[in-house]
């Protein structure tokens, strides 16, 4: 028998590689099974641990361009194996990274992500996969394209700032000085919102308000989005409008497919495929997944989506051991899970099932041998 665990975290209380370690040792001791741990995480929190649990890489800390162009100390993996590494723009160019009076993605930019870019380069990465989660910024990705050689000139031929609130002034891009290195680089963008650059749906109107944005402010960044994409779209011959989430990180969807020829996919897709999880379950009778809450969210990108379009592909029976559920059987049947059982349904309340969540894991996991596998 073949098992493969492939959870997410339960949030605040449990990493998906602790789910794996308590449930892995249960099974071994149960029943003669060869069982394989493959966390999976969907480009949110905790991603960095489960990228670095399948690239084995170095965490490289250097000094960048915060948000607001001030010195901050950012991280980034790197595998000097692979030659990949893997790049959070939040590192740099996030909301966490800015007191909450000085968040304003008008006078923001995404330079100090290009700065980690760069740096990766000079280490040797041949694929840099960059999360634009967490921004605070609304630039277009042209502060990231600054720091990698890109000018930005006005009317007059004038240098303008990388930030948001200068994308209308600019009518021509100047690549004479770009990193020629970057044509050989393979860009993967972990990207799960499907928002356009501009317009009602866009990235102003949608997400600029929680980036401080004033409603004022944000007619005009969506005017400037809107501007800046025609520039865009002649000098890349792109339609940068119809790019699926070109909106995501204040633009940045955007910026990555035009400066850096990257490509948008699904986080959980982008650690599906550093985990080789398709080549991993080959043959598996049993994928035992889980997450803090499985609920109608759950088909939106999350990591146990993941698992089940890869599980209902290659006909291998799922089971979900979650902190909780909110889907009746139909559902999760409908869903492609074969067996669901929750931490709440055997806790008193739920201050015993965040504080005994381990202890709680490990009777559905016996729960589960006696039911299904024996």
């Amino acid at each position: 028998m073949k098992i493969v665990l492939a959870p997410d975290k339960y949030k605040g209380s449990l990493t998906g590689l602790e789910f794996c370690n308590i449930v892995e040792p249960i099974l071994k001791s149960s029943l003669n099974a060869e069982v394989i741990k493959a966390p999976l995480a969907d480009g949110g929190d905790g991603t960095i641990e489960v990228v670095n649990y399948y690239l084995k890489g170095e965490t490289i800390k250097i000094k960048v361009n915060n948000p607001l162009s001030k010195s901050v100390l950012a991280s980034y993996l790197y595998s000097n194996t692979s030659k990949i590494a893997f790049i959070e723009m939040a590192e740099a160019s996030g909301m966490k990274l800015l007191k909450p009076e000085d968040q304003n993605c008008m006078y923001t930019t995404t330079f100090g992500t290009g700065q980690l870019i760069l740096h990766a380069i000079n280490k040797g990465a041949k694929h840099i996969i960059l999360g634009i989660g967490g921004s605070a910024t609304n630039d277009c990705g042209i502060g990231m394209a600054n720091a990698l050689g890109y000018r930005f000139l006005d009317k007059n031929n004038n240098e303008i700032e990388a930030i948001g609130s200068e994308l209308t002034y600019i009518t021509k891009i100047d690549d004479s000085l770009v990193d020629e290195r970057l044509k050989n680089i393979k860009f993967q963008i972990a990207c799960d919102v499907t928002n356009p650059l501009y317009g009602p749906n866009g990235a102003a109107y949608v997400y600029a308000k929680q980036k401080g944005a004033t409603e004022e402010d944000i007619s005009y960044l969506d005017y400037g989005l809107r501007s800046f994409s025609k520039v865009l779209d002649k000098h890349f011959n792109l339609q940068t409008q119809q790019i699926q989430g070109a909106g995501a990180g204040g633009g940045m969807g955007a910026g990555t497919v035009a400066f850096l020829n990257g490509k948008l996919l699904p986080g959980i897709d982008v650690i599906k495929q550093i985990a080789s999880f398709e080549t991993k379950i080959k043959n598996a009778d049993w994928i035992i997944t889980g997450e803090g809450k499985l609920d109608v969210q759950t088909l939106s990108g999350k990591a146990l989506s993941g698992v089940l379009s890869s599980a209902n592909k290659n006909k291998i029976k799922v089971a979900a051991f979650c902190g909780s559920i909110d889907l009746v059987s139909e559902e999760l049947n409908k869903m492609g899970i074969d067996y669901s059982d929750t931490i709440v349904n055997h806790a008193s309340n739920l201050d015993d099932a965040l504080t005994n969540t381990a202890h709680y894991l490990e009777h559905i996991t016996k729960k589960f041998i006696v039911e299904k596998l024996k």
